[in-house]
Order: C-alpha cells, then sequence, then structure tokens
C-alpha cells in the first residue's frame, strides 16, 4: 500500500498502488464532471447532426431506400454539408458522406444521392 494523492480532492490517502481516487464519492463526482464537459462541448455538434439526420429522412421519405434531389433542396433546408458521422469511398472513387443510418453523395451537375442503410 502506498500514500497518495486523490486525484479530484488532493486529499492523502493509502490504498492499491492502481487506485487514484479516495473514496467512491470522488470517483463519481470526477466522472459526473467529466460527462458534464463533454457534453457542453459536444451539444452543438450533435444537434447539427440530428438536424441533418432529419432533414435527409424529411427528403428521402420514410420508407424510401435511394433517392436523387438537386442540391437546392438540402440548401434551403438549411443542410450542413461539414457535419456528418463518417465517410467511404466506392470502387470509383466517390466519397460517401455518412450521417448515422443515411449516406449522401454529391455531384458535379449540383445534385446529391441519398441512400438509407439497412
Amino acid at each position: 500500500m502506498t500514500k497518495k494523492k486523490c486525484k479530484l480532492c488532493k486529499t492523502s490517502f493509502t490504498g492499491r498502488r492502481d487506485k487514484i481516487f479516495c473514496s467512491l464519492a470522488c470517483k463519481n463526482e470526477y466522472h459526473l464532471r467529466l460527462r458534464q464537459a463533454t457534453n457542453l462541448a459536444t451539444k452543438s455538434i450533435d444537434e447539427i447532426l440530428h438536424r441533418n439526420r432529419s432533414i435527409l429522412l424529411e427528403v428521402m421519405g420514410k420508407h424510401g431506400t435511394k433517392v436523387k434531389v438537386d442540391s437546392f433542396v438540402l440548401d434551403n433546408k438549411k443542410f450542413n454539408y461539414k457535419f456528418y458521422t463518417g465517410s467511404s469511398t466506392n470502387k470509383e472513387g466517390k466519397t460517401y458522406y455518412h450521417v448515422y443510418d443515411f449516406s449522401y453523395m454529391t455531384f458535379s451537375d449540383q445534385t446529391v444521392m441519398i441512400v438509407r442503410k439497412k
């Protein structure tokens, strides 16, 4: 057992070598603060991603699986092309951008193909 300082409250304590908190209360408070900081930092991005998904769902329709639309349809709904949850490239070198369970691909003729993943 070694003498250490709590990561949260800086109180001295003894315990296992890998122990970093003096009590369960300090451990819980530390992780609560960490989650709050993460939630605060990601809230605006999450809102944009959810809005983008809602726009894609609205344009696609509830039961659609693939649709091609003019990009101004998404632009008029304030779709934010800078935010997506992932991307991938197909065999032809075109990039699909993913927003949760939807993917979209932009074309040079100002159209966008939207696909729903199953």
